[in-house]
């Protein structure tokens, strides 16, 4: 499915749905405290984390109106300040993903579904 299509002075440009999630995805993994993407089993009410190649599943990005809803399901760090983590998540998201595509986003929501220890 695509998300967006841009005409230029050299033709339209498509982008994938697929594409802004793994860019956000990236740039997610960059932010201090976020240890991944989360998979909830709802059947088992079972959380995992998702390993770098199928992150994207932990992502759910939206178009309405030529505007940008990015929902992350995240994995935090034990002990960081999840207000924090979600500003700085928020931040660097929104700026790197509307350079990266041109889109603007509207909303972020943040979704923290475990708290991992990490050594």
């Amino acid at each position: 499915m695509k998300v967006s299509s841009m005409d230029t002075h050299m033709g339209n440009i498509s982008i994938d749905q697929e594409v802004i999630a793994q860019y956000a995805g990236t740039v997610a993994m960059e932010v201090i405290g976020v240890v991944g993407m989360a998979s909830m089993n709802v059947r088992d009410g079972l959380v995992r984390l998702l390993k770098k190649d199928s992150m994207t599943r932990g992502i759910q990005v939206i178009l309405n109106n030529n505007r940008l809803t990015i929902n992350f399901h995240i994995v935090v760090s034990y002990g960081v300040k999840i207000p924090a983590v979600s500003d700085n998540l928020i931040d660097s998201v929104k700026y790197k993903v509307e350079e990266f595509t041109g889109i603007e986003v509207e909303k972020i929501n943040i979704f923290v579904e475990g708290v991992k220890v990490i050594d």
